[in-house]
């Protein structure tokens, strides 16, 4: 069991900017029912939103051994239906107002706006014991593999954010990132644990009602992105009037030097906390932890390990670095390493493939204090606003769609696509944003002569920044 969720009785668990709430004792309660019109641990499909309805569905699942795959509501149709072909859920959770697309499916249950529904697929895959959830690893491409994250990943995690964040009941956080995002299920996760209530609206920071919510539900923080920082830099965030705020998170990718030292000083001169994190689905979700009585310091740092893991960097032979200021891949031991991926349906059943390692696939150094910075990367993905995105399965989607030679690049939170036809560019780029469900200010398309390549045929990335202008 992660939560106790009887301990908080009457207290307030979740509470939306419509004014529903519920008690932890109503939400033990009505995640019963949800298990009991499912009756056994088995696959379910859970679309998921900022409301109520989506916490109260996962809620009901972590706490009766049945596995949630936890996916953006708004996932393309086609990539939703793809991934159901391939692990066959036995069943789906997902907002009233999604049923009309499924009509062929029997609705068995439905509570706060979210109904569930019988798929009728006949095979069923088994699944590992101890295999509490998954998600995806490329944010929104519908890509078939998830990491698989047990039952102690998820606890161990949640405890380990309660420790270095030091919260409890009293604290109020509101969502600001999508809880199918492992940043935003961290969130959930270490704040039931402790009796918080969660304020859920699906507003952005970029609506006055989100602000009106806040305000008026006096949230106590709220985590962000660096292109969320971005956001509140230009709304003039530091003028506003936030009495009950008293920590701001940050991970999903580097914030700038420059940004995490404007909010380090803000929340130092203001009395609040700004906290940067590092973190990875592999990991459930935090690895890192900057404290805030180090952040305008240590701008630009990650930090050091969160309680309970452990850094270490390797180089290119192999060997330990011991010595400060020198880089390497950074290396991540702890109980919340995940039991490994999921790519279809038989690979449900596997166990622990990491037991508690992971390369990050990072490159890190540290200072002579210890802290730890992140310098690079040696993986073909990028972070936009958040959301991973697996630059090969980019490519591959504009091949299967298009049959053209493309090449997709980039730094965080701006992604470039590279065509040699200019009739495709305008094509490409609305197909990659439909597909991503991204942002469109992260995209631009790039028309080059050709896509360089070396002898072998392979596409020479680093040559293509040359073309960056951000």
């Amino acid at each position: 069991m992660i939560w106790n969720l009887v301990e908080f009785g009457s207290s307030p668990a979740v509470i939306d900017e419509f004014g529903k709430k519920l008690s932890y004792r109503e939400l033990e309660n009505e995640a019963g029912y949800i298990a009991d019109a499912v009756g056994r641990r088995c696959l379910v499909f859970s679309l998921c939103r900022n409301e109520i309805g989506s916490v109260l569905g996962y809620v009901a699942f972590l706490s009766h051994q049945i596995t949630p795959v936890m996916l953006n509501s708004r996932l393309d149709a086609d990539l939703l239906q793809k991934l159901m072909l391939i692990y066959k859920p036995a069943y789906l959770w997902l907002p009233e107002e999604s049923l009309k697309d499924f009509g062929e499916m029997e609705r068995v249950y439905g509570a706060y706006g979210y109904c569930l529904l019988k798929t009728g697929y006949k095979k069923e895959f088994r699944l590992y014991e101890k295999l509490g959830l998954l998600l995806t690893t490329s944010g929104s491409t519908g890509s078939p593999k998830f990491v698989r994250q047990s039952y102690t990943n998820i606890l161990e995690n949640a405890k380990s954010i309660v420790k270095f964040l030091d919260l409890d009941k009293t604290e109020r956080p509101i969502t600001t990132l999508p809880m199918n995002y492992t940043y935003g299920l961290s969130i959930i996760n270490s704040h039931l644990l402790v009796g918080a209530t969660i304020l859920v609206t699906d507003k952005t920071l970029m609506q006055k009602e989100f602000w009106e919510f806040l305000k008026d539900a006096q949230a106590t923080s709220f985590g962000g992105v660096p292109y969320t920082y971005e956001i509140l830099d230009r709304l003039r965030f530091y003028q506003m009037e936030l009495p009950s705020l008293r920590t701001m998170t940050q991970a999903g990718g580097k914030i700038l030097p420059k940004l995490h030292e404007k909010f380090a000083k803000y929340a130092k001169e203001n009395g609040k906390r700004f906290v940067v994190m590092y973190g990875q689905c592999e990991a459930t979700a935090r690895m890192g932890y900057l404290p805030a009585e180090k952040a305008v310091e240590k701008k630009g740092a990650m930090g050091i390990a969160i309680p309970g893991g452990k850094f270490k960097l390797i180089d290119i032979d192999g060997k330990e670095v011991v010595k400060p200021h020198i880089s390497g891949e950074l290396v991540y031991e702890g109980k919340n390493v995940t039991l490994g991926y999921a790519e279809c349906g038989d690979d449900l059943s596997k166990g622990d493939e990491r037991h508690g390692v992971l390369e990050t696939g990072d490159m890190a150094m540290f200072d002579e204090e210890g802290y730890y910075s992140i310098v690079g990367r040696k993986k073909r993905f990028l972070k936009i606003y958040g959301n991973r995105v697996n630059l090969d399965e980019v490519d591959g989607l504009i091949k299967s769609r298009f049959g053209i030679e493309a090449a997709s690049s980039g730094v965080d939170d701006h992604m470039y696509l590279f065509v040699t036809d200019e009739t495709y560019a305008d094509p490409v780029r609305e197909f990659i944003i439909s597909k991503t469900k991204l942002n469109r200010a992260a995209f631009k398309v790039i028309v080059v002569d050709e896509i360089p390549k070396n002898d072998s045929g392979k596409t020479l990335y680093n040559e293509l920044s040359k073309y960056y202008t951000q």
